[in-house]
Order: structure tokens, then C-alpha cells, then sequence
């Protein structure tokens, strides 16, 4: 059977939406790093609205989380690809999962640096 791509307007996005969604639960269930991220992110809503951030922080905070957790996903796509390519070690394969590790390293970085920001100032 071939699969049929609905190009309608609607019920295609429909799809598409549903599709994420189950993604975004496989991560948040599967992924430690993603388990780890995600609630690192309600401890930070929770501090959000115990510290009575602004609406700017919040802002930031939420694009903050959802970048790190947005380069997670990719992350774990680049690995998930390169072992099923190569399952084995592989010298090229691991500098390629390394550069993706890379770029979750600098989100975090970027994220950390937004809540201390947002929070420093209120702890001390």
C-alpha cells in the first residue's frame, strides 16, 4: 500500500501537529537529557512565579527552555540517524554526535546565563 500524502490545508496540518506531539512525548519519556531538561524547566516556572518574574522574563525563560529542549530533539535525531547508519564506533560518526552535543552546549549555556539574569539579582 502506498502512502498518500494529504496536501489539504487543515486536516494536513492536523497531522502534522499530532506527529510532533507524539515526538515531543517520546522525547519526554525516553530521552534522560530531555527528562532532565524538562524539569529543569518546571523548576524554573515554579521559580518564575514564586519570584514574580516580569513578563520580559518570562519571555526569556520560556524561550530560554524551549531552545535547549528544541536542540535536545535534535540532538537526538542526529544520534538516533548516526547509530542506525553506523552502530558501530566510528571515528567520523562520533565527530558528528559530538558537534550536535556541541550545539545543546551552547543552548544551555545560553539558558544558564538567562536565569542568572533573571534570578541573581532577586537570591542576592
Amino acid at each position: 500500500m502506498k502512502f498518500q500524502k494529504d496536501e489539504t490545508l487543515f486536516t494536513g496540518r492536523l497531522k502534522s501537529m499530532v506527529f510532533a506531539f507524539k515526538g515531543a512525548v517520546k522525547l519526554i519519556t525516553t530521552e534522560h537529557s530531555v527528562m532532565v531538561q524538562s524539569s529543569l524547566a518546571i523548576i524554573m516556572i515554579i521559580a518564575g512565579f514564586y519570584f514574580d518574574i516580569t513578563k520580559t522574563e518570562w519571555m526569556f525563560q520560556i524561550l530560554a527552555f524551549g531552545l535547549v529542549l528544541s536542540i535536545e530533539g535534535l540532538n537526538t535525531a542526529v544520534e538516533k540517524i548516526a547509530d542506525f547508519i553506523h552502530p558501530d564506533y566510528h571515528e567520523r560518526i562520533g565527530f558528528i554526535k559530538d558537534i550536535a552535543a556541541g550545539a545543546v552546549f551552547f543552548a544551555a549555556m545560553t539558558a544558564i546565563a538567562i536565569g542568572m539574569f533573571i534570578y541573581l539579582p532577586r537570591l542576592f
